[in-house]
């Protein structure tokens, strides 16, 4: 019987009592839960990552000009930008969230990993990160489906849904499953990948959904910028030893409960937050005037 993913405690515990690498419970889980091959599993990572790269490579060479008007090919202007924060490794990081993220806001092709409005997070960061260390894919492979794991324990304990948990769930859950396939892929032990992952939650604990004009563009493709950002200060934390203090079951709980307690306006219903400001709620006219306007009249057209 494979191990169904109920807490990172017993994920562990299980890899342990069966000599087993992180990953590989996952893989039992798919071949005996999803009735799939191993042949199947690893051939859709390869297709899953070779989707993220092309969305990466899309955002940055192509327009992503979105309907709306609010994304305006803003990762090629982070990329290409000369000015530089920290270091152009970051910079590339962060505009490689963005770009996977303006694929999906223009209707490009990308991976929900775990969702849509979060899937600028993984390929950025995975991406960036294979460059710097010179990975091959088959380890990334390996990181997608411990990140695949640490998203079936947060789904099931908490969610990974904006409209059930806000964007906590969503970009939160997207950054700590980043992060603890860094980790992964740089050698570090099953206690360093779930710390990285409860020091992320704790990072992004409490982050509303409040899409502006109802549309997963602002502030969600800056989010998932953001995001990229914290999973790599978290891995980079949690392979130092540091503790998180608060286990990583404990904070998936305290994820859990703060989205059940956050009011419904702050939960992807466009009703509070940024999308209910003077701004925003003049973009969620135009945006519908915009729709009302493309219906096809009375004869069709």
């Amino acid at each position: 019987m494979s191990f169904l993913f109920d807490d990172f405690k017993g994920w562990k515990s299980y890899c342990e009592a069966n000599d087993m690498k992180l990953f590989e419970p996952v893989i039992e889980y798919e071949v005996q839960q999803k009735q799939r091959t191993e042949e199947f599993i690893w051939a859709s990572l390869d297709n899953a990552y070779t989707v993220m790269k092309e969305a990466v490579q899309t955002g940055l060479t192509e327009d992503m000009t979105s309907r709306s008007g609010m994304i305006n090919n803003g990762a090629k202007k982070v990329y290409n930008h000369p000015v530089t924060v920290l270091s152009r490794e970051f910079q590339v990081l962060i505009s490689r969230a963005l770009a996977a993220k303006e694929v999906n806001s223009c209707m490009g092709r990308v991976v929900a990993a775990p969702t849509a409005g979060a899937s600028g997070i993984i390929p950025g960061v995975l991406v960036t990160f294979q460059e710097l260390h010179d990975v091959p894919d088959r380890k990334i492979h390996e990181g997608l489906l411990v990140s695949a794991g640490i998203a079936l324990i947060m789904e099931k304990r908490a969610s990974i849904a904006g409209a059930v948990g806000g964007c906590q769930a969503e970009t939160g859950s997207a950054a700590a499953m980043a992060s603890g396939a860094i980790v992964y892929c740089l050698g570090g032990t099953i206690d360093q990948v779930f710390n990285a992952v409860a020091i992320t939650i704790q990072c992004m604990l409490g982050l509303i959904c409040d899409p502006v004009a109802g549309l997963v563009e602002v502030p969600c493709v800056v989010r998932n910028a953001s995001a990229a950002a914290i999973a790599n200060s978290s891995a980079q934390i949690a392979l130092a030893n540091v503790n998180a203090v608060i286990p990583v079951d404990e904070c998936v709980e305290a994820m859990g409960e703060v989205g059940q307690s956050m009011e419904t306006r702050y939960k992807e219903t466009a009703m509070g937050g940024l999308a209910a400001t003077l701004t925003g709620q003049a973009i969620s006219k135009k945006v519908l005037i915009q729709d009302i306007e493309m219906l096809p009249d009375e004869d069709g057209e």
